[in-house]
């Protein structure tokens, strides 16, 4: 036992929980709750979208990528920026022509109450299962700090979690986001380079050694239309249309992301916070499929059998807390934990404000909720469906234990269900006259879509949002003249 690194952990816990928790007096309002008052800066709600974007997945899933294959996963990151630039333009305008809590009030404007509590149910669902991977994730990171897989840690660190998004909601949630950030990158950093001082040659080793691997292939330009080519993931057209779909999807329609952008200060700020984020998250990537490169060549040079594929995404975080020196293990590792607080903290706060606002909401009336009594009555709710939520992430992380790589576990299960989600969105927003019956047929068709070759074909990932999304706009579109007699038109 490390005793000195597990005080540097105990210490960032105890740290970070106690900041986030001094948001507690700001919170005054559903608005303060849910969207930080909007008047988070740009660059603060930027880096919000990183770390919610980044996760233990990320942190331990990435590397493990790299080790047994090469850079093609960058492929999707490409395809990231494509997708920001779609929703500046398709979708942010139509976020701010209103006073919105959340992604989902937009298709209750655009169709109607059903549609809004389809579409919300869909992310509620879709962001318990991701989560609850990545909260799975934090066993791994546990496991080899302890020894054990010690199932009361993770719920410790999902308690402490709980505690500072309980008291201060979004506004805490950004402003850990921002801390927790900045410590997982530094620490990623760190540990890189104590990795490079481990190899013989440095980094010029690294390189060589890798390019004569294959290990720094990016492109994969295999245009072979075959069941083959789509049963794999990072060709450059799955990796580059599957990022583009997927991205626009999670950052586009789901609350996760969409609550961040709705909490700037006007549009514009959004837009900037959106964009810049990606620059972020390029280099993020690049440098955890750098620190697998380097894992990979470490384990050649010193003759060590290459673990096996179920075991890789415990090759960092041992790495880490074996070879690292004392003191910097200590400060690593709580950096990892940081991702993971990060992302449990937003994910609490996003399903709490689906909940509230478009469930809960819609059954009482807008103006006893929005009085004085009624801020207090829906705060102390808005607080406690956080907590229920917790315990279902909890649920939910002790039934993913046998999903493979924990990043493309996690991917592949939103990519089961935000296709559809993202094709209702592209119904409202580039249809006039699609209407409310033809966009849940849509829903049922791009659903059973996905999950066709979800169990029903090898065809990878990174093809079901396209499919999805693509076969529920097809569909509302075709039957929506059908079973519509009067669509809105109103977009």
């Amino acid at each position: 036992m490390r005793y000195f690194d597990l005080g540097i952990i105990a210490l960032y816990l105890v740290g970070i929980t106690w900041f986030g928790a001094q948001f507690r007096s700001s919170q005054k309002s559903l608005k303060d709750y849910f969207l930080g008052g909007k008047n988070t800066p740009w660059w603060a709600i930027s880096l919000s979208i990183v770390s919610a974007e980044t996760s233990t997945l990320t942190i331990i899933g990435t590397p493990a990528l790299a080790f047994g294959g090469n850079l093609s996963f960058l492929q999707l990151v490409m395809g990231y920026l494509l997708a920001r630039l779609i929703i500046i333009g398709l979708f942010l305008p139509q976020y701010y022509r209103g006073e919105l809590y959340t992604a989902y009030e937009l298709m209750r404007n655009r169709f109607g109450e059903r549609v809004r509590k389809v579409t919300a149910s869909i992310f509620l669902v879709t962001r318990a299962l991701a989560e609850g991977v990545r909260v799975y994730a934090i066993s791994i990171v546990v496991a080899i700090i302890l020894g054990a897989g010690e199932t009361p840690s993770i719920i410790i660190i999902l308690l402490l979690t709980l505690f500072y998004t309980f008291e201060g909601g979004m506004t805490a949630v950004i402003w850990t986001d921002v801390v927790q950030m900045f410590l997982y990158v530094a620490g990623a950093i760190l540990s890189f380079y104590v990795i490079l001082n481990h190899i013989d040659g440095g980094w010029a080793h690294v390189w060589t050694t890798a390019a004569a691997a294959g290990k720094l292939q990016v492109f994969d330009f295999q245009f072979a239309f075959s069941s083959a080519f789509f049963s794999q993931p990072y060709t450059f057209l799955a990796g580059f249309l599957g990022g583009t779909f997927l991205t626009t999807a999670t950052h586009g329609t789901e609350q996760l992301m969409v609550q961040r952008l709705l909490a700037a200060k006007n549009e514009k700020e959004s837009r900037i916070a959106l964009l810049s984020s990606w620059g972020v998250i390029f280099f993020q990537f690049v440098l955890f499929l750098f620190i697998g490169i380097a894992l990979y060549v470490y384990y050649q040079d010193n003759g060590m059998a290459l673990p096996a594929l179920t075991e890789r995404d415990k090759i960092y975080p041992r790495f880490i807390w074996e070879y690292l020196p004392v003191g910097v293990a200590g400060i690593v590792m709580a950096a990892i934990l940081a991702a993971a607080m990060s992302n449990i903290s937003a994910a609490l706060n996003s399903l709490a404000s689906t909940t509230v606002m478009d469930f809960y909401r819609p059954l009482t009336r807008a103006k006893q909720i929005d009085s004085e009594q009624g801020h207090q009555s829906s705060l102390k709710l808005a607080r406690w469906t956080t907590v229920i939520w917790g315990g279902v992430l909890l649920a939910i992380a002790l039934l993913a234990r046998q999903w493979g790589n924990v990043l493309e576990a996690g991917l592949t299960v939103a990519s089961v269900s935000v296709g559809a989600l993202l094709g209702v969105f592209l119904l409202g927003i580039l249809t006039k006259r699609v209407g409310e019956n033809g966009t849940v047929v849509g829903v049922i068709v791009g659903l059973s879509a996905v999950l066709y070759l979800k169990f029903g074909t090898n065809v990878a990932w990174t093809w079901y949002v396209i499919a999805g999304s693509l076969s529920t706009l097809l569909a509302g579109v075709l039957v929506s003249p059908l079973v519509d007699r009067s669509p809105k038109g109103n977009a």
